[in-house]
């Protein structure tokens, strides 16, 4: 069986953030960059927000580039994914794509979160085109433009909120007759005079043409159906940590995402460490993801160190 000192599992910022510090630190990492290479971030598409890029930088290019760094300082970054895990003895050992195996002294998780979706094949159609699942990412581009953000629980209202400082009107499409949100939060969308919140109402098709989203198609409880005119469509309706794969073996909250102890990102079991969005329900950023990678790379060269 071929053996590691330390596997990465996951090829977002946080991965492949952690493959170039391990790299730089002579771990000789193995990344595996199963199924979303460059992670939930290539949903989008310029990024305005990462900081050192006046005019903003694309997703692909991006990630791209710290692919290419990680590979150029020595990180050996395989397709495929890890399929199976086995946490019981060290080394631990994982299954490559249901064939090949691999052990490893020290594992980085950073396999992500996945937005829900609504699962229309128009919303497929138009995701980065229009449809998006966060506010922070991709609000700017829809400066003093009519929004629709899909939810009504805290995020749907924070990102209403935060939308409606940035967006001419915002629309809330709210299933329910109420806001699942917290007191403290309804009271802020309500005080906003630019959110508009449809009750009752689904969303039954994403309008759009060749340039992307230009409205939506929604149904009210009592079956009434209409359009709304949107350049931009914003999913809030959760995110789910990609962790069920070491769910079996790891401490995880609530909501599946891996718990680590403190400010590190040492997990319950020693050795594996995990970092981004698979161990943050809070943030989501991939700026905060990139650092965690950073964290999660120098706990490992830590305790690779001291065995």
């Amino acid at each position: 069986m071929e053996h590691t000192k330390c596997l990465i599992i996951g090829a977002g910022p946080a991965g492949y953030t952690a493959a170039i510090y391990a790299s730089r630190a002579a771990l000789s990492p193995v990344l595996y960059e199963g199924l979303e290479p460059g992670g939930q971030l290539m949903t989008t598409t310029r990024i305005e927000n990462w900081p050192g890029y006046e005019e903003g930088i694309e997703a692909s290019v991006l990630m791209g580039e710290m692919r290419k760094q990680a590979v150029r300082l020595g990180a050996d970054i395989r397709r495929g994914g890890i399929t199976a895990a086995d946490f019981s003895e060290r080394p631990y050992k994982f299954t490559i794509d249901g064939i090949g195996q691999i052990c490893a002294d020290a594992v980085i998780i950073a396999t992500g979160a996945s937005a829900r979706y609504l699962g229309l094949p128009s919303e497929r159609r138009f995701r980065g085109m229009g449809v998006s699942a966060c506010a922070t990412c991709d609000g700017f581009f829809y400066r003093k433009r009519d929004v629709a953000v899909v939810g009504g629980g805290d995020t749907a209202c924070e990102e209403a909120t935060y939308l409606a400082g940035l967006c001419r009107k915002v629309y809330m499409i709210v299933r329910r007759d109420v806001l699942r949100a917290s007191d403290a939060m309804q009271a802020r969308v309500k005080d906003c005079p630019n959110i508009e919140i449809l009750w009752n109402c689904n969303t039954l098709e994403v309008l759009g043409d060749e340039d992307g989203v230009t409205g939506a198609r929604l149904q009210r409880k009592d079956g009434e159906v209409f359009d709304i005119s949107v350049d931009g469509f914003f999913l809030a309706i959760g995110h789910h940590p990609n962790s069920e794969l070491f769910s079996e073996w790891l401490d995880t909250d609530g909501q599946g995402y891996i718990v680590t102890e403190g400010k590190s990102t040492k997990t319950s079991r020693e050795g594996v460490f995990a970092a981004g969005d698979v161990q943050d329900p809070t943030y989501r950023q991939a700026i905060n993801a990139a650092a965690a990678g950073c964290r999660a790379a120098l706990d490992a060269e830590r305790y690779l160190k001291g065995l």
